[in-house]
């Protein structure tokens, strides 16, 4: 049951009932639910904005669904019929009937370190028919200024403020619940999380300093941990370790009001474009698991950035084409914003994927890679 009030302060605990399962012992609990809380004081203020897309995408509301509609807090939104996606056919047809793309950028414009072909003539095409473009990345491990420097190295012309990571959004979700200034937030991730609760004013402490702690696990050994932390920011991080589960644990579980922040839940992603590697799922899975908690998922398919973005450059999400390799969260994050979707197959997802009886969620559109843009224009001339 989520309770608020009728203005935009979420008033009380949010409460979260789970089932609870044998403990491998013997000791069987399926007898019934215990309540897990993820308190929120009072001052903290959600704009309707972040309170609905959060809302609409963490697994810790027990919602009643009913037939292609999903209920999200104080609003709904409608999820579109699995019917089948169309082969794009007609570049310039879709391309006309949209201000502003989108693009995910792993398995879309780049993959490892590696620019896929025909990316900087799509993006100088649509630019030259007046589109606004914008590059949303689930990856936490760098800020917008560091992702700037990425596209600049691939020899794209891109401005920090097209860029929208889900470092930023851990960071411009803080601001926008009025995160008190005096509390710390404990991060489990990379660099680009830190700078960019940097630049937004937030005290923070972890990241990769702590890749190094090892816990000495002697008898009657006592972990502290700071009781000023507010908030484990949980995000991507190839210095995982014990040490950060169990800090981000106790802090969760023993501050109260300790908020749970995932900057997105992707169970893999591309260090480099040879495999798939173990993604930032992992690591919030890991503490999920420890706390019994589920957290605030950030990234996509939380619509919180598109909300962001819609809001700050003024645009109708139905004059917007998310671009993205991923059913499950670049899709589902064009379809929770209600926008139109086109799925690529140059990253994670392969046509027998898309079109697998199991899969329910169906673009409108999928294409091999962005720069069928170019020869698909050609081809309808």
């Amino acid at each position: 049951m989520l309770t608020t009030t009728s203005s935009s302060t979420l008033a009380q605990s949010v409460t979260v009932t789970c089932i609870r399962h044998g403990d491998g012992h013997g000791h069987g609990h399926g007898h019934g639910h215990r309540q897990w809380f993820q308190p929120l004081p009072v001052n903290y203020r959600f704009s309707d904005a972040a309170r609905n897309s959060l809302l609409s995408n963490s697994s810790i509301f027990n919602l009643n669904r009913t037939p292609n509609r999903n209920r999200i807090g104080m609003g709904t939104f409608t999820t579109r019929a699995a019917a089948a996606a169309q082969p794009l056919k007609n570049a310039d047809e879709l391309i006309d009937s949209v201000e502003t793309f989108i693009f995910d950028c792993d398995g879309v414009i780049w993959k490892g370190d590696k620019l896929i072909e025909g990316v900087p003539e799509t993006l100088d095409m649509l630019r030259s028919k007046g589109k606004r473009l914008v590059f949303v990345t689930n990856n936490s491990t760098k800020s917008r200024k560091q992702y700037g420097k990425k596209f600049e190295t691939l020899g794209l012309n891109v401005s920090e403020e097209e860029i929208f990571a889900s470092s930023f959004a851990a960071a411009a979700y803080l601001k926008s619940i009025d995160f008190p200034k005096d509390k710390k937030v404990y991060v489990i991730g990379e660099d680009g999380i830190l700078k960019e609760l940097e630049l937004a004013g937030f005290q923070y402490l972890g990241g990769p300093e702590d890749g190094g702690k090892k816990i000495e696990l002697k008898p009657g050994f006592f972990m502290e941990h700071d009781e000023n932390v507010g908030a484990v920011v949980v995000g991507f991080d190839r210095y995982f370790n014990y040490y950060k589960i169990q800090y981000g644990t106790l802090c969760i579980r023993e501050n109260p009001g300790c908020l749970f922040i995932a900057t997105n839940r992707d169970a893999v992603t591309h260090l480099t474009d040879a495999q798939e590697w173990a993604g930032g799922g992992s690591m919030v899975g890991a503490i999920s698991g420890s706390t019994q908690r589920e957290p605030l998922v950030v990234g996509k398919p939380s619509t919180f950035m598109m909300d962001y973005l819609a809001n700050k450059f003024g645009i109708s999400k139905s004059q917007i084409c998310m671009v993205g390799d991923r059913l499950d969260t670049d899709i589902l994050f064009g379809q929770n914003g209600g926008c139109k979707t086109l799925l690529v197959l140059s990253g994670v997802t392969t046509l027998t994927m898309l079109q697998s009886p199991n899969n329910s969620t169906q673009p409108d559109f999928y294409t091999n890679k962005i720069s069928d843009f170019l020869s698909l224009k050609a081809a309808a001339v």
